[in-house]
C-alpha cells in the first residue's frame, strides 16, 4: 500500500508546523500497518511549512515556491522517520526525487520494491523532484512503480468522497464506493485531476478517509467500510 499524507496531517489542528498529538497518531497508524506484515510506503506533502498561498502573498514565482515545498516534503520524511523510530519500528527508509545522500537515500524504483519486499517501512520526499506539480501526482505514480495494490489518501475531518461540498451542503451523502468516471463526470474533488486520471487509467484503486479515526489504516486493510473506494466496475453506492 501507499498511503499519501498531506502536511496538515503533520501539523493537526493548527494551521503551520507540527503537533506533538499528530505525529503521535501518524507513528502509531503506520506502525500497526507494518507489523501487521502490510508492505508500505508514504508519500508526504510540505503545507505544514510551506504553501502556495504564502508564496503569492510574497511574490515568489511558482517554480521557486514548488522548490521550497519540495525541501519541505524532506523534513517532514525526517521527521516521521525519526517518530517511527521511536515507536520501534526497526527498518525506516527515506527516498527522495532530489539527491541529498547526507540525510537521504536517491530514489530507485527497484531498490524501493526490495526495501518493501524486505519489510522496511519507505518514505517517498521530494515530489518527483520538479516544479509545477503538486504531491498527488507523484503519489499515483510511486504507487504503480512499487506496484502498490492501492492508495490511501489520509483526509483530515473529511471521511471520504461526498456527493457534494460537505462544508457547504448539509444535504451532502457520503459515497460508500464509486467508479473513476463518475468522480470526473461529477466533478468531486478528490486529487489532482492529472493525478486521479493516472490513476483510473492503470485501474489503481483509491481510498479516500479521514485519518483522525482511531486505527484507519487498520481497519481499512481489514476490509471495513472506511471512507470511500474508488475503482473500476465497482458499484456506485451511497450512504
Amino acid at each position: 500500500m501507499l498511503v499519501k499524507l498531506s502536511g496538515g496531517a503533520f501539523a493537526g489542528e493548527e494551521e503551520f508546523g507540527f503537533d506533538r498529538g499528530a505525529l503521535d497518531h501518524i507513528g502509531s497508524e503506520l506502525s500497526d500497518l507494518i507489523r501487521s506484515g502490510v508492505e508500505t510506503a508514504v508519500m508526504v506533502g510540505g503545507g505544514n511549512i510551506f504553501r502556495g498561498r504564502t508564496a503569492d502573498q510574497w511574490g515568489i514565482e511558482r517554480a521557486e515556491a514548488d522548490n521550497i515545498g519540495t525541501m519541505a516534503t524532506v523534513v517532514n520524511s525526517l521527521i516521521l522517520r525519526g517518530v517511527l523510530t521511536a515507536k520501534a519500528v526497526e527498518d525506516v527508509r527515506v527516498m527522495t526525487a532530489i539527491p541529498m545522500p547526507a540525510v537521504a537515500e536517491p530514489y530507485i524504483r527497484l531498490r524501493a520494491i526490495h526495501h518493501l519486499e524486505k519489510g522496511h517501512l519507505v518514505i517517498f520526499a521530494g515530489g518527483t523532484g520538479q516544479p509545477y506539480v503538486t504531491t498527488d501526482y507523484p503519489a499515483v505514480q510511486r504507487a504503480l512503480e512499487i506496484r502498490a495494490e492501492a492508495i490511501l489518501v489520509a483526509k483530515r475531518g473529511v471521511n471520504g468522497v461526498f456527493t457534494t461540498d460537505p462544508k457547504k451542503d448539509p444535504a451532502a451523502r457520503r459515497y460508500r464506493s464509486v467508479d473513476y468516471d463518475t468522480v470526473l463526470r461529477t466533478d468531486v474533488q478528490v486529487m489532482d485531476q492529472s493525478a486521479f486520471i493516472l490513476a483510473r487509467d492503470y485501474g489503481l484503486p483509491i481510498y479516500v478517509f479521514d485519518f483522525t479515526q482511531e486505527r484507519c489504516l487498520s481497519r481499512i486493510i481489514a476490509g471495513e467500510n472506511v471512507g470511500t473506494v474508488i475503482a473500476p466496475d465497482v458499484p456506485v453506492e451511497i450512504e
